[in-house]
């Protein structure tokens, strides 16, 4: 049997889409409410109904996607265009060729149209300033306007098993894009025994692992990129040693310093000098040393100098330094942070030790973790300890100009922006950072950022002021980019942080002189007071005070004893003898 179906739609029409179209809308049944009807609902009666306090919440779970994994490769570009038969290798056919095309008229041609047309655009260049800022202002105003902010960008965890302080970082000098962070446990011998004293070099476009794995002898307390050659660091060692290393070489160090010429403590802070073979540094120590290096030459310290503040250089009396500090601008002077709340000025071509300590600013009550000058105001710098951040000036020496207020939690580090003078950087022990802006608020921070939840210990700002990277003690680097109104530079700011920082300076500084005014006016009447105890005559012991008094006491009990004996010897007197008697009784006690 034969089935057939015959289609009756075109095959064009097949699968067709649906068009719609707006219409008004249409009422299909419209039932009106009948009252009769409630007649027929039954009522439950019992009503069991579950009553819940908390609300209903859903549970779900969110798998940890896969981060994907970047790789860098390179391309070698060479010359092109050249044919087949010309080795472009081979100078001679190559200048050979050239003079050949130097004579063809179209190539002649060409030249004339192309460098009209680079004249116009050179002299139109000349004439008009592409980079002219039109609405600047504008701009500004609505800097002004957005609240301070930071956004976290990345996170570096430490790899290894058993977590270490990240204790120091360091951005590359070109442009940023790596971070190297110096892994350390400061604990004193609480460190395991199996830990890795490996420090790390980060890309911050692939935080799944390490760029470079550095590895050191003993683990790093710091880490420096040296400014003038972007592939060399220097480090400070757990166990007082100075190494450095070059990245194309590898992770092994290039040269390590000697350990009998090298600190005895941990060598907590290296910073690189500003020299024409970009090759010089200097690290500071607890041991209360302050070694000076070149790393073409480890072996051992090119000079040295004892933090002792007595100017006898005298190790024992050293205070231990925490902080360096060097501005390129000024290469004579550094400052050390030490761990008694004292920071040292010091002139390195001073000739002899005891002149190179210039002298002190005394202000915190525990170590100087953080020791930084302004970047446009060199004189002013800021200081890091205890609970407190400080300002100072060079010309006040017994007082900081400005300070905040007592934290609960003891602060760890801070850092100047790089951008704005009157912003600058702190991190806490509650894993807190605080961002400052004493010209908008000067008792609280204008952001204070919750970072994570174990303490904070180290800090860096990136040089165009817009990442900042916090290091934990478990070792976690988060990367921060603060809001633009953070890193952008405001309106008349300069001016206004010169006037704060003169106007501070200046109250500091008639403080100090009236105090100063009154310790010279106490001093005086202590001295008088000493002058006059002489005259009157030579001091007396209590022991020969004590005696004295005695005999003279005793002897006025003689004398009254002796005068009555006499009286009564002689019998009744007449009234005109007692009032005598009595008149001499009153002089005598007079």
């Amino acid at each position: 049997m034969e089935i057939v179906y015959v289609y009756v739609k075109k095959r064009s029409e097949f699968g067709r889409p649906c068009n719609f179209s707006d219409r008004l809308a249409e009422t299909s049944v419209d039932i009106l409410p009948d009252p009769t009807l409630a007649a027929h609902f039954i009522e439950r009666d019992p009503v069991d109904t579950s009553v819940q306090c908390a609300s209903d919440m859903s549970e779900h779970e969110v798998g940890r996607g896969q981060r994907f994994e970047m790789e860098a490769r390179g391309v070698n570009h060479v010359e092109g265009g050249w044919p087949k038969d010309v080795n472009a290798l081979e100078m001679e056919q190559t200048i050979r060729f050239r003079k050949k095309v130097e004579k063809d008229e179209n190539y002649i041609n060409t030249i004339i149209h192309l460098g009209s047309l680079m004249e116009h655009c050179i002299k139109q260049n000349n004439a008009i300033n592409i980079y002219e800022e039109y609405f600047e202002e504008e701009q500004l105003s609505e800097v002004e306007d957005e609240p301070p902010s930071a956004k976290t960008i990345n996170v570096f965890r430490d790899p290894n098993a058993i977590k270490r302080t990240a204790t120091h970082l360091s951005w590359h000098p070109d442009a940023g894009k790596k971070l190297a962070v110096a892994y350390s446990c400061l604990e004193f011998q609480r460190s395991a025994t199996d830990m890795s004293p490996d420090s790390y070099i980060w890309d911050l476009e692939s935080p799944n692992k390490p760029d470079l794995v550095l590895k050191p002898s003993s683990p790093l307390v710091c880490l420096e990129y040296n400014p003038k050659d972007s592939h060399v660091l220097v480090g400070g060692c757990y166990n007082g040693q100075i190494a450095y290393w070059d990245t194309r070489k590898g992770g092994q160090p290039v040269e390590l310093s000697t350990v009998e010429l090298s600190h005895r403590d941990p060598v907590y802070s290296a910073i690189w000098l500003q020299s024409k073979t970009g090759t010089d540094c200097f690290s500071a120590s607890t041991d209360g040393q302050v070694l000076w290096w070149d790393i073409r030459k480890l072996t051992e310290p090119t000079e040295t100098l004892v933090m002792d503040i007595s100017r006898k250089g005298q190790l024992e009396n050293a205070l231990g330094a925490v902080s360096l500090e060097f501005e390129p601008t000024m290469p004579t002077k550094f400052m050390v942070g030490t761990e008694q709340g004292m920071v040292i000025t010091c002139n390195r071509k001073a000739k002899t030790p005891a002149e190179k300590i210039v002298g002190t600013y005394s202000g915190h009550h525990g170590p100087v973790y953080a020791l930084a000058r302004n970047p446009f105001y060199p004189k002013n710098f800021l200081t890091v300890g205890d609970w407190t951040a400080r300002i100072w000036s060079e010309d006040s020496r017994e007082s900081s100009i400005m300070w905040t207020k007592y934290h609960m939690s003891y602060l760890t580090s801070g850092c100047w922006s790089t951008i704005r003078p009157a912003v600058f950087f702190t991190t806490k022990m509650d894993g807190t950072l605080d961002v400052w802006d004493f010209l908008f608020k000067q008792n609280d921070p204008s952001l204070s950022l919750k970072v994570c939840d174990e303490p904070l210990f180290s800090l860096r700002l990136q040089d165009n002021g817009r990442f900042i990277g916090c290091g934990s003690q478990l070792g976690t680097v988060t990367l921060l980019e603060i809001s633009s109104g953070l890193c952008t530079l405001q309106k008349n700011e300069k001016t206004l942080a010169t006037a704060m920082f003169e106007r501070e300076t200046k109250r500091e500084k008639i403080l100090e002189a009236r105090h100063r005014e009154m310790r010279l006016k106490e001093r005086a009447r202590s001295e008088g007071k000493e002058e006059e105890a002489k005259e009157d005559g030579p001091s007396e012991s209590p022991e020969e005070l004590l005696a004295r008094a005695q005999k003279e006491f005793f002897e006025i009990i003689d004398a009254e004893r002796r005068r009555r004996e006499q009286g009564s010897a002689k019998g009744p007197t007449t009234q005109e003898e007692d009032e005598e008697e009595e008149g001499k009784e009153d002089l005598y006690k007079d």
